[in-house]
């Protein structure tokens, strides 16, 4: 049998117990932590992303002016194109931006969910009095599938929001070029 074949039947085993050994469960947890960390950082650029976007469009009458008619009545063709890309990239990019914050739901929950907490605590209680710690294995293990679900739509929001955000400071430089 190749080392292939030996590590990808490793890799496909089942355990032979419902035991967990110490540094299996503290991995998971650790797994846990960090994506719930990106969750937060993810949430922490869309803030960023999203204040530098509205203090662009307040701060600035050029950027403003993109978003009324006259712009686009009578105005030379660079001026318009560029006007048009910069205010569909700042909204684009605003709204982004609030996807990323905004709560997600998701079918199933575990007992580390504060809202799944009623259906999860009795479960809890007699995982508790099995002293079944495969439970709390299985609780970390599935809470990480949907740590990673939610950190990779928040991520996904955060690069369409900073993708925006360039699209949007390019559109202006151009815009100011075209004068």
């Amino acid at each position: 049998m190749s080392e292939f074949e030996n590590v990808t039947e490793v890799m496909q085993s089942r355990p032979s117990s419902g035991d967990v050994s110490a540094e299996y469960f503290d991995h998971i947890k650790k797994i846990n932590d960090i994506f719930y960390d990106q969750i937060k950082i993810s949430d922490q650029k869309a803030a960023y992303i999203f204040t530098f976007m509205l203090a662009f469009l307040v701060s600035s009458s050029e950027v403003r002016a993109v978003f009324s008619l006259g712009r686009y009545i009578g105005g030379a063709p660079g001026s318009i194109l560029f006007s048009g890309l910069l205010a569909a990239a700042s909204v684009f990019s605003i709204l982004s931006a609030i996807l990323v914050v905004l709560p997600r739901r998701l079918g199933t929950s575990t007992s580390l969910f504060w809202g799944g907490w009623p259906k999860h605590r009795d479960l809890f209680f007699e995982a508790a009095l099995r002293r079944d710690e495969r439970y709390l294995f299985d609780q970390y293990l599935e809470n990480a599938e949907i740590l990673s679900c939610i950190a990779r739509s928040k991520y996904s929001c955060v690069t369409f929001a900073f993708r925006g955000l360039m699209v949007s400071v390019i559109a202006y430089v151009l815009l100011l070029a075209a004068g």
